[in-house]
């Protein structure tokens, strides 16, 4: 029995190769859409989804989140931005530290504010080593954060930095290029972290096609993160090869 959103990620990772998640921003699809693109998702096997904004300026955060999770089967985690985006419909959160970051608000600062009310609105912290990657332009997530990006050529520093996250407790790591990145981290980078960290690994930022989303699993990641694309578009057999992409992959063993 899965006794967790985090369990059952892991075990859908183990399973099938590595998980196929979208991320779904706010701002950028509108709450009467919202049913009609879950089925879609899902029906594509979409493993779970992703909830959240570097800005967000959706006037009803909870709200929306209700919405979703409303019409959703598979987890609704939430990736926030901020301590605005918590609700107590969502299944989990990732508890975010941007561990590429010297901001220590982002290290360590927002996390008290936003403690105590997820622990009242009993929603499962999932705790995240996010590292940002440069991609080849300046992110949404880079000017809010302050983050000065994990360079693409140096795969030993994330591999350290990744590392540091895991000795630290964090649970899961992300690599991440930022919503609407030029490139897409490179595998080298991917393998690196891979190689020398036994939590899951997510990866997002720039996958586009069913080819990135394959050699990055194939890289070493647990978890690809899919927003963007998708965003522009919206198809049921898009949707589908992406998932398929990630699930072809042959299981690793625990």
């Amino acid at each position: 029995m899965l006794h967790s959103v985090y369990d059952r990620l892991r075990t859908i990772s183990t399973q099938k190769g590595a998980g196929f998640i979208v991320l779904i921003d706010p701002d950028r699809i509108s709450e009467k859409d919202v049913p009609d693109f879950v089925e879609m998702c899902e029906s594509a096997d979409a493993d779970a989804f992703f909830v959240g904004s570097s800005i967000l300026c959706h006037p009803d955060f909870d709200r929306f989140v209700r919405v979703l999770s409303q019409s959703a089967s598979i987890p609704v985690v939430g990736f926030p931005g901020s301590v605005n985006q918590l609700s107590p419909a969502l299944d989990a959160i990732l508890f975010l530290s941007v561990v590429s970051s010297r901001n220590p608000e982002y290290l360590f600062g927002q996390h008290v504010h936003a403690a105590p009310v997820i622990r009242s609105m009993e929603i499962e912290p999932i705790a995240t080593g996010y590292m940002l990657v440069d991609c080849g332009k300046t992110t949404t997530a880079q000017y809010v954060t302050h983050s000065m990006p994990l360079p693409q050529d140096k795969p030993d520093v994330a591999a350290a930095t990744a590392l540091a996250a895991e000795m630290m407790g964090m649970k899961l790591l992300f690599a991440d290029g930022g919503s609407g990145a030029k490139g897409n981290v490179a595998e080298p980078l991917i393998s690196a972290v891979s190689e020398i960290c036994n939590v899951p690994l997510m990866v997002g930022g720039g996958l586009r096609s069913p080819n990135d989303v394959a050699r990055k699993v194939q890289a070493g990641a647990d978890f690809v993160v899919v927003g963007t694309a998708i965003e522009a578009r919206p198809d049921r057999g898009f949707i589908s090869e992406m998932a398929a992409a990630a699930h072809i992959a042959v299981p690793r063993p625990i």
